[in-house]
């Protein structure tokens, strides 16, 4: 194949993405008028569409050359995939976050989140012990009604939290989006990959 295959994560990052490949002088016209169609092949590279989670399976099984996704899904999964750089959008970060007035005093504390190893890590590396309650929807339930003491997770603009009572007790740490590489991708097609990678690179964002 003559092209990058290249996985998108559906929704905000796709958006976000798209606009950025425009600002770069890609050809993005076959993304913006995909309608449903979840492939799509433009002058530079074949695109797919997926969940996060999956962006990073299909880098790392080589069904796709490179994939942009969260870093909140390359920091809870560790796939098996070479993270090359971040991207200057999808910026937030991880907080944990709670009812104002509640202040666990005794006993083991009790944090819900959708992300239990990178919660567990955090707090271990905090010399704390805490009980992971691990939901896949709305976690801003859990303290409200009793589920958890705290909560874990990624924050934006806090609206959410806000209209939930809820207030940031602890920032973690700031995420973005990255762009990740099939490991073997990157040393049989590197002729085509390269060339493409490099118009990502923005300077100012590289760590």
């Amino acid at each position: 194949m003559t092209k990058p295959v290249v996985a998108l994560t559906k929704g905000r990052v796709e958006k976000q993405f798209i606009q950025f490949l425009e600002e770069r002088g890609f050809d993005v016209a076959p993304l913006l008028d995909k309608g449903r169609k979840l492939q799509v092949e433009t002058e530079q590279f074949f695109a797919f569409f997926a969940k996060g989670i999956d962006v990073a399976t299909y880098v790392e099984h080589g069904i796709a050359d490179l994939g942009i996704v969260g870093e909140d899904i390359l920091l809870e999964v560790q796939p098996d995939v070479f993270d090359l750089l971040p991207l200057p959008f999808g910026q937030c970060r991880f907080a944990v976050a709670g009812e104002p007035d509640s202040n666990k005093a005794l006993g083991k504390q009790k944090i819900a989140t959708k992300y239990p190893n990178i919660t567990t890590d955090y707090f271990r590396k905090q010399g704390k012990s805490v009980d992971i309650v691990k939901l896949e929807g709305s976690v801003e339930l859990a303290p409200l009604l009793g589920l958890a003491d705290d909560i874990v997770d990624i924050v934006e603009t806090g609206n959410t939290l806000k209209e939930n009572g809820l207030v940031v007790k602890e920032e973690m740490f700031s995420i973005s989006a990255r762009c990740i590489a099939n490991r073997n991708s990157l040393k049989l097609k590197k002729a085509i990959l390269y060339p493409f990678i490099e118009a990502f690179r923005v300077e100012e964002v590289i760590k």
